[in-house]
């Protein structure tokens, strides 16, 4: 059984950071496509960014150059670091696995719960 627990949201004010983990149990992230989702209230769930298995990351063009994924296989554990965060970032964050092209348009087949980020 697969679980992708989230950590380390919490809020913060604009222009700061943040840095939100994803570990899994039941899986192996070597060589693995994963990738962070955000969803804010009263919107649809948006990509932020993917990590395919041979370590090629792609962002959204709204983090950009602010949010920076990184992968600990030693450690199973996925990284999002979040830089110059702004209001409109405030959502919850989803890691998710397993895509067939390991795009953010991709249906994904592991979500975790999730963990809140609020920035005021």
């Amino acid at each position: 059984d697969v679980q992708l627990v989230e950590s380390g949201g919490g809020s913060v004010q604009a222009g700061g950071s943040l840095r939100l983990s994803c570990t899994a149990a039941g899986y192996t992230y070597y060589r693995r496509c994963l990738g962070w989702f955000r969803q804010a209230p009263g919107k649809e769930r948006e990509g932020v960014a993917t990590i395919d298995r041979f370590g090629f990351m792609a962002y959204a063009g709204s983090v950009r150059g602010r949010f920076t994924l990184s992968r600990d296989n030693a450690k199973n554990t996925l990284y999002l670091q979040m830089n110059s965060l702004k209001p409109e970032d405030t959502a919850m964050y989803y890691c998710a696995a397993e895509a067939r092209r390991c795009l953010l348009a991709d249906q994904w087949t592991y979500w975790g719960q999730g963990t809140q980020v609020t920035v005021s």
